[in-house]
């Protein structure tokens, strides 16, 4: 791709509207475009980021056993009302009529309407476990949208239910999800720390927070920090297995502000362990039970000719504000330096050729390369404007490819200036810059 010939808007200064850095790289960037408040057009560049996220959510969903659906964003408020919501969820739902005036919403979430599709279908113990989850745009009419895509009203979220015959077999099936969101945000490099927290209008008694720190984050945190140092890595997936990585994080102190308790922090985390700070809620799982099941029906035969209501939970991934969470982890305000982690970056690496009008060869060169590279599955961006080096680095230290090949003055022969963003530039051939990026895209 030369950047002459993409859509990539991007603006000399942050966007005086923004408060935060991933709402002000988003829109300088050219990552997203406002449409109106909380909502926001994603762009090339922006969108190329969240459908790479939206693989990763999809591939660890895959590897745990859960099968992919699609339901729809218009929902009946029939089933709401089955359930007791439609009342209590609150202003936030959008409500409106169709033309014959029936009452439809847009889905803010979607227990309900799995629910529906499950008592429809499934009326044997024998069919369980299912795991079901979809990838699909919600709607929430936030009374103060804020902070770009981070607070936004309408999100692209990933969000799974199982359905179980037993409390015993539902939590082994929260512990698969417990587990498979500590590997996919650790493919997304980044620590999130599961923590107790709060149900809220999902319900439930049994609810796990994934927060990644960020001092723009919303959510105020208590925890210890021994537990950064734990990971689900080699963990199989049986109830024991499971049970016991469960426990290991749980030794540990970590809630949100919700179910913090002053008195049982200081008594179960030293002084010089203890950590209070900000952080962004990147995932929730939650385990409640009949909540959904039982007043709308969703019930299966049982052996003996007993029948009993499914235990259900449900487990949600905000795709699209991983795309800021990231930024806000990863990008460096003070220089301007953004580096996303080469899983989702929207470009593997960044060709920076000095162009003089009357010499055209780096732009050859360039491009020679940039074929080499696709031919390894290495996706490239050139800049073939005829702005500076200096201007151009900066963009593309905005950009934020992992890496960049600068081809100027030092570039001698089949060697090439190479970099990874935030380390020493090294000259290099063509095969060795292969093999670094290749062998760096194969552990993801």
């Amino acid at each position: 791709m030369h950047i002459s010939k993409s859509f990539i808007p991007i603006l000399k200064n942050n966007p005086s509207e923004a408060k935060i850095k991933s709402h002000q790289l988003m829109l300088r960037v050219g990552m997203i475009k406002q449409s109106s408040a909380g909502i926001y057009s994603w762009l090339p560049l922006g969108f190329k980021v969240m459908k790479k996220i939206e693989q990763i959510v999809r591939e660890e969903q895959n590897r745990i056993g859960v099968q992919e659906i699609l339901m729809p964003t218009i929902q009946s408020s029939e089933i709401w009302k089955e359930s007791g919501r439609y009342e209590d969820y609150g202003e936030e739902m959008l409500r409106i009529k169709d033309r014959q005036g029936r009452e439809m919403l847009y889905g803010p979430t979607n227990e309900e309407l799995v629910t529906e599709i499950f008592r429809a279908s499934v009326k044997s113990y024998k069919s369980l476990p299912q795991l079901l989850y979809h990838i699909q745009w919600k709607f929430r009419d936030e009374i103060r949208p804020r902070f770009g895509i981070m607070r936004g009203r309408e999100f692209y979220m990933k969000d799974a239910y199982s359905f179980d015959i037993n409390d015993d077999e539902a939590f082994f099936s929260y512990n698969k999800f417990f587990l498979s969101y500590l590997k996919t945000f650790k493919r997304l490099d980044l620590t999130a720390i599961p923590m107790a927290a709060d149900t809220g209008p999902i319900g439930g008694n049994l609810s796990h927070e994934f927060i990644i720190l960020a001092d723009t984050g919303e959510s105020k945190i208590f925890t210890d920090k021994r537990i950064f140092e734990l990971s689900g890595d080699g963990t199989p997936i049986n109830k024991d297995s499971l049970i016991e990585l469960r426990k290991k994080y749980e030794q540990f102190y970590a809630v949100t502000d919700e179910k913090f308790n002053k008195e049982e922090f200081e008594n179960k985390v030293t002084e010089e362990n203890r950590l209070i700070t900000k952080g962004i809620e990147v995932g929730h799982i939650f385990y409640f039970g009949d909540k959904y099941s039982k007043p709308m029906g969703a019930s299966v035969d049982l052996p003996g000719g007993k029948k009993d209501f499914v235990k259900m939970g449900s487990y949600g991934i905000g795709v699209s504000r991983l795309v800021g969470a990231i930024i806000e982890a990863k990008f460096d305000d003070k220089n301007e330096v953004m580096k996303w982690p080469l899983s989702v970056a929207p470009y593997d690496v960044a060709i920076i050729p000095m162009i003089n009008k009357n010499d055209s060869s780096s732009l050859e060169k360039a491009n020679n390369l940039m074929a080499e590279l696709n031919k390894q599955n290495i996706d490239v961006i050139i800049d073939d404007t005829d702005e500076n080096l200096s201007s151009k680095i900066k963009k593309m230290n905005l950009i934020g490819s992992p890496y960049q090949i600068i081809i100027g003055k030092k570039s001698d022969g089949n060697l090439f200036e190479f970099k990874e963003i935030g380390k020493e530039t090294q000259n290099i051939s063509v095969s060795d810059i292969i093999k670094i990026i290749s062998e760096e895209k194969n552990k993801n």
